[in-house]
């Protein structure tokens, strides 16, 4: 089978789901990820499985296949290598990138990726603080604790930002919350679900979405 950008995505997306935390995906929560209807990711998922490149049985979760997973990787690859090009080459923020690195990255030759690659010094991550797998499907993660499970007194630098919401990269920004950046946990507030934490010698609050957006050093 010559996967299609249909396959490319869906096993992008399955990968997605658990390379920050272990729990498998669900077919409702493919189709969420993907913005489709359940009945079309339920039928899609059958063919995946058929060509080999998913498990998954009725009312199961969705796994990748070795060969599943080779595929994710590559266009893993070919996404977090295009987002970086864009900001470091393009001016793009980032929070520009993803849309348009969805459709580049189908559109680009083995050979020009590991090109674009080389010109960016093979980078190792991507604008977000995503792993960009090598060549060769090696992916290097960074020891890392969710914002939101993190202790009161931790210290890290943050190493991985969510971009699944745009506008929160933004505020993320504003409040000087950017990859690198040391921050330090200050304080919980557990009725509300809100952390506080101290960021260039200023406490910034916290929402529980936006703690568990970000992970830093562990």
């Amino acid at each position: 089978m010559i996967p299609s950008t249909a396959a490319e995505d869906y096993v992008k997306a399955i990968y997605g789901h658990t390379e920050w935390q272990p729990e498998p995906i669900s077919p409702s929560q493919l189709a969420a990820a993907l913005g489709l209807a359940n009945s079309t990711v339920t039928e899609m998922v059958k063919k995946l499985a058929a060509a080999g490149l998913v498990r998954h049985r009725p009312y199961g979760a969705v796994e990748l296949t070795d060969e599943g997973l080779a595929l994710a990787l590559r266009q893993v690859r070919r996404h977090r290598v295009v987002e970086t090009w864009l900001v470091e080459q393009h001016g793009y923020d980032w929070d520009e990138v993803h849309d348009e690195a969805e459709v580049l990255e189908h559109a680009m030759s083995d050979r020009l990726l590991d090109s674009l690659a080389a010109a960016l010094g093979d980078p190792v991550r991507d604008p977000h603080g995503d792993p960009i797998p090598a060549a060769d499907g090696t992916v290097v993660r960074p020891d890392a604790v969710l914002l939101a499970e993190a202790a009161v007194g931790h210290t890290g630098a943050v190493v991985r930002i969510s971009d699944a919401d745009p506008a929160m990269l933004r505020f993320l920004a504003e409040a000087g919350i950017a990859l690198d950046a040391p921050v330090e946990v200050v304080g919980l507030k557990p009725y509300s679900g809100s952390i506080e934490v101290r960021v260039a010698g200023a406490d910034v609050a916290l929402g529980p979405d936006v703690a568990r957006a970000v992970w830093l050093a562990s």
